[in-house]
């Protein structure tokens, strides 16, 4: 696959970090006696990928729009100081292929998570020199495939692939009109055929860069 730009959606793709966050997310959930079970890795896995609207309507559906998106919102907070402290599990020879990949392609993040969550991707994996540019749902409010198109026009994409581990993420790809990678080593299942990656590494073998204009017969 010949691309100009290589852009990762998050958990799941680059990284896992679901004990962390149910861990920090059921600290908020325990301070409330009678508001819901604990959350479950099962349960948290389920939601990777989702808008955190949705996720919200989801964990606290006995509560108001306006309690809903309060609890998540301390949640996440609770996550970041987590995660500043320990950060998730990388995926194996993660720095070894982004390092590979950005010495001929411009690497980006598209996430459906909270604003400030990709920031600590960065602080903890100490990964963030590699990627030129992000967006996510909690800074626009925007599902994946619209963020995509965001970062293709904001940085002059001719190209693009993204590369992820959910349906979601292959629907936006598709909204976004650019090829999509199945990460299968991830949270979720892809729909009909299309490229599949069983590690990060093999990206190597499966993209290369686009010709310049003007280059070649």
């Amino acid at each position: 696959m010949k691309t100009d730009g290589v852009i990762f959606d998050l958990d799941g793709t680059l990284w896992d970090a679901t004990k962390q966050i149910c861990l920090a997310w059921n600290r908020v959930i325990s301070s409330r006696p009678g508001l819901r079970p604990p959350l479950t890795a099962q349960e948290l896995e389920s939601y990777m990928g989702l808008p955190m609207d949705e996720i919200s309507r989801r964990m606290f559906p006995d509560q108001s729009p306006q309690s809903q998106a309060a609890l998540l919102e301390e949640c996440c907070q609770e996550e970041h100081r987590a995660l500043a402290r320990q950060g998730g599990r990388l995926y194996p020879e993660l720095e070894r292929t982004l390092a590979a990949l950005s010495a001929w392609a411009p690497l980006f993040i598209v996430s459906n998570c909270e604003d400030g969550y990709i920031q600590c991707f960065f602080q903890a994996s100490g990964l963030g020199n590699y990627f030129k540019d992000f967006e996510c749902f909690g800074a626009t409010g925007l599902p994946k495939g619209e963020n995509n198109k965001r970062i293709v026009a904001r940085n002059g994409l001719r190209s693009p692939v993204y590369i992820g581990d959910t349906a979601g993420d292959q629907q936006a790809a598709g909204e976004a009109g650019i090829p999509f990678v199945f990460a299968r080593y991830g949270f979720g299942q892809a729909q009909g055929r299309c490229e599949a990656i069983d590690s990060p590494a093999q990206l190597l073998d499966l993209l290369e860069p686009l010709e310049s204009e003007g280059e070649g017969c």
